[in-house]
């Protein structure tokens, strides 16, 4: 059989392992560096995560994330087709709505409407009788002057919606 040199401070045991011996100077070292390690692990780890999220705040722009701080003119419009009615009209910008019932009208459009700057929604729903299946219902919604959505219906029995979205 071999012999195999063993440094002093090694010890082996039955199951062909080496173990250190168990002195206080040598257990007190082992504590203290696997918490270092720890401490380095978390360091490292909190390092990762500072660097992964630095991308993320350098890209939002200053401009996405302010809201538009001018308010808007806003109109609404209802028109149907030849031979047809409007009954009534619901309108106006986020809880703030308008009713107006007996058009009796074929078009209608709503006084203008100065909506504050932290409005969400502007919308319309209006209902009309049609003269035949083939009559038309249209609602618009006008922001400043321009066109921002419409909503249609046909037949007999009109009923027409549009929201925009004023963010």
């Amino acid at each position: 059989m071999p012999h195999l040199f063993i440094p002093n401070n090694l010890v082996k045991c039955r199951f062909n392992t080496i173990l250190p011996k168990a002195g206080p100077l040598v257990l007190f070292y082992q504590i203290k560096s696997f918490n270092i390690m720890k401490v380095s692990q978390n360091k490292f780890a909190k390092l990762i995560v500072l660097i992964c999220t630095i991308p993320f705040l350098l890209n939002c722009s200053s401009d996405d994330n302010e809201p538009n701080n001018t308010s808007k003119k806003i109109v609404f419009k209802a028109e149907t087709s030849a031979g047809s009615s409007i009954n009534m009209a619901v309108y106006g910008y986020d809880a703030t709505l308008t009713t107006v019932s007996g058009i009796n009208s074929q078009s209608w459009t709503s006084p203008e409407l100065t909506v504050p700057s932290g409005a969400n929604v502007a919308s319309i729903i209006a209902n009309a009788a049609g003269a035949n299946a083939s009559s038309t219902l249209k609602v618009q919604v006008y922001v400043d002057g321009v066109l921002k959505k419409e909503g249609t219906s046909t037949g007999t029995a009109l009923s027409a919606t549009a929201q925009y979205n004023l963010e």
